[in-house]
């Protein structure tokens, strides 16, 4: 069952132009340890208003930046959170909590008192008031390639501010790894997410649309669905850039369903660049670069194109050569930290974000070969007895796909596991044969436990049923339902050996298996 943007943020305050925070302003935050809300609260601590937070979850990956910034967090969900006195200007919230706790203490205080509700990305929009707004859309993805792009402007010396849904790392965050930056440059980069809506607040200058297909079966029914929601805000935000600006759309084109939202843009009012991860002989990219600008134009004319070609794939580095980055030298080449085709599509997207952005090709190219890389994204979590340990947020076939052909790259010749937290029940059951061939691709595969989230259904499927999957598939592979994230990690403990590579993937408490495993192993060699 799908239900509306609507019918999830039931009882929010609708989407509206930024406004800029107020010092005086008092602004308390509902599930605050989350990477996104934990953000909004940073920037609004930083924009000078009286921050404070509660999150029943407890400490988090992104809670350590709350306290060095002196923000107070609540460890349970009170009403007197709103009724102190003085009361909270604005209550800010994850939008699908008004779904799942629509009797939640503080909201109905907030709402008994007249104090506001707005989802937390508002207020990230509020921050980035007055500023160029780059925003990085896309069903996968987002967090690299937004990351990625805010190390690109810092290691060029532009200053951005930025929210970003991991954790990004201490070099373009002085002040120790979180999930906003503040700078006094006038770009501001923010991740943009399709789900149920949470996007509409955002009016970007530059958007970088990186994929499109069908996840959050909740709010879509299906493809058709994902793609319109698309299409449909961008169009929306071309209406909140300035007049004196053309807005600018740089488009993964290579993605078939990015391609297919870009066809239905000839009248969009902005300029496009069209980015692609090609696997053609140089001699072939022109032809293939003027197929491009034929297919694709909007209102102002052609897209200007940035194709890629990979031409090698190491355990250090990817070599890709780029063309149409600098139309004075030709194609230039780069050697990216990161491994795997989609993290080499995602730095094609970052190059077409800093040419419309205006940037020069060197800084680019210097800022793309240097990235460290961000939070739970392919994260080398350590080694232990020769089993290497990596952490990933992929939770849609597709990125679990492209994540274990990524540490295929990065550990050639070791025996790969996929240990996977599927998130969410309806995400699961959608997906499931899906779920079950991406697995299946690993050497050997352990199933957690399913993390609800905003599930009201858990009983629609079951990690027994994607082991099912893969066994169908594979069945001469290990695999098993293996618990909870600390059940899955001793159980690891005792099947793993010499040599392996455990590549950790899921939502929920899915980081708390690799830190376990190594725990466990280290015991082990002691």
């Amino acid at each position: 069952m799908t239900r509306t943007a609507g019918e999830i943020g039931a009882g929010l305050t609708g989407p509206r132009q930024a406004r800029p925070i107020r010092p005086d302003e008092r602004i308390h935050i509902v599930g605050v340890a989350g990477a996104g809300a934990s953000a909004a609260a940073l920037l609004a601590h930083a924009a000078g208003a009286a921050v404070s937070g509660c999150d029943a979850g407890g400490e988090s990956p992104y809670t350590p930046a709350l306290h060095a910034a002196g923000i107070r967090i609540a460890g349970h969900h009170d009403a007197a959170h709103v009724t102190a006195d003085p009361p909270p200007t604005r209550l800010a919230v994850t939008k699908a909590l008004t779904a799942i706790a629509p009797d939640h203490p503080e909201l109905a205080a907030a709402v008994a008192a007249g104090v506001p509700v707005e989802p937390w990305q508002q207020l990230v929009a509020d921050a980035a008031a007055g500023r160029r707004l780059v925003a990085v859309a896309g069903t996968h993805g987002k967090s690299t390639t937004s990351g990625w792009l805010v190390h690109v402007l810092v290691t060029a010396g532009l200053d951005p501010s930025a929210f970003v849904g991991a954790l990004l790392p201490g070099t373009v965050t002085p002040d120790g790894p979180a999930t906003a930056r503040v700078g006094r440059g006038d770009l501001f980069v923010v991740e943009a997410d399709e789900y149920a809506g949470n996007f509409d607040a955002y009016h970007p200058e530059v958007i970088v649309l990186t994929s499109a297909e069908w996840d959050h079966p909740d709010v879509f029914k299906d493809r058709a669905a994902v793609l319109a929601a698309f299409e449909a805000w961008i169009w929306r935000a071309a209406d909140g850039v300035p007049d004196a600006r053309l807005p600018v759309l740089v488009a993964n084109v290579g993605d078939p369903g990015v391609a297919e939202v870009v066809g239905r843009l000839g009248a969009w009012p902005g300029r496009l660049v069209a980015v692609a991860l090609v696997d053609v002989a140089p001699q072939r990219i022109g032809g293939f670069a003027r197929g491009i600008t034929d297919r694709f134009r909007t209102a102002p004319g052609a897209a200007t194109v940035v194709l890629g070609r990979i031409t090698d794939a190491r355990p250090d580095a990817t070599r890709l050569d780029i063309h149409g980055l600098d139309a004075l030298t030709g194609p230039v080449s780069v050697a990216l930290p990161m491994a795997g085709r989609h993290n080499a599509a995602n730095a094609l997207g970052v190059a077409g974000a800093c040419l419309a952005i205006g940037l020069e090709p060197a800084l680019i190219l210097d800022g793309l070969a240097s990235f460290p890389g961000i939070g739970r994204r392919l994260e080398f979590k350590g080694e232990a007895g020769n089993v290497v340990v990596y952490d990933d947020y992929g939770h849609h076939p597709t990125a679990i796909r492209e994540t274990i052909a990524a540490i295929r790259q990065r550990e050639p010749g070791r025996r790969v596991w996929a240990v996977y937290e599927p998130l969410t029940y309806h995400r699961t059951a959608a997906l499931l044969g899906d779920f079950g061939s991406a697995l299946a691709s690993a050497d050997a595969v352990a199933v957690a436990d399913i993390w609800a989230g905003r599930d009201p259904d858990t009983s629609i499927t079951s990690p027994q049923a994607l082991v099912a999957a893969v066994v169908r598939l594979r069945p001469e592979i290990p695999i098993a339902a293996t618990g909870s994230a600390e059940q899955t990690a001793d159980w690891l403990a005792g099947e793993v050996r010499a040599g392996d590579a455990v590549l950790v993937m899921g939502g929920g408490r899915s980081y708390r298996i690799g830190e376990r495993l190594l725990e466990r192993l280290r015991g082990a060699d002691e």
